[in-house]
């Protein structure tokens, strides 16, 4: 019996190997890099239309999230080990300066319980944040990933929930069309429905 993917893609050597090169990093402005998969995958910051979903869905959840010790952040690198995420959004307690990890440069995973993407134009950002990402957030335990995807069919959302890290999948998946609201299941923001007013033009 073969090895889970994900154990395959795991080599303690070249986790380091790409942690040393991730902190040395000196990227231009408008661009961001990450650590999925036995890779530093480079990216640039999303368009117009990208940031509008991104804030409409944070204004959402930081009124649901309202009086709680939790808050919305982007821009932010989650830490998994040696490896590096960074969602266009994600909640996690209000204030950050408590749970870093243990070298400062980001966010601990274990402390973060949802995340969400907005999928940028092309296949491999398709990829990256249905297939990719799922599989780190989901080996990261993060309760609920969020995908909202202006470029599938005429629109889509996902919502993922109950990751199982060892397999790093989400036993639960719900996709919905634009114009069908979603409503998420579990963790701080469960109840909290997703439709038009995120993902309206």
């Amino acid at each position: 019996m073969s090895a889970p993917a994900h154990e395959a893609m795991c080599d303690p050597g070249l986790d380091e190997v790409l942690w040393q090169a991730w902190k040395a990093m000196d990227l231009p402005e408008g661009y961001r890099a990450e650590i999925i998969e036995g890779s530093i995958e480079v990216s640039p910051t999303g368009r117009r239309r990208h940031g509008v979903l991104n804030n409409r869905l944070r204004w959402m959840l930081e009124a649901h999230l309202a009086g709680s010790d939790l808050a919305a952040f982007q821009d932010i690198s989650i830490i998994q080990g040696r490896k590096v995420c960074i969602p266009d959004l994600f909640v996690a307690p209000r204030d950050l300066d408590e749970i870093p990890d243990e070298e400062g440069l980001g966010v601990d995973a274990t402390r973060v319980p949802l995340v969400a993407e907005i999928v940028s134009p092309g296949n491999d950002a398709h990829h990256r944040d249905h297939i990719r990402k799922q599989r780190w957030y989901a080996l990261a335990a993060i309760s609920v990933y969020v995908v909202i995807d202006d470029f599938t069919d005429q629109g889509t959302v996902t919502v993922f929930s109950s990751p199982d890290p060892d397999k790093g999948t989400y036993a639960t998946k719900t996709t919905v069309s634009y114009g069908t609201p979603v409503t998420v299941p579990e963790g701080p923001a469960k109840g909290l429905v997703i439709g038009e007013e995120v993902t309206r033009p």
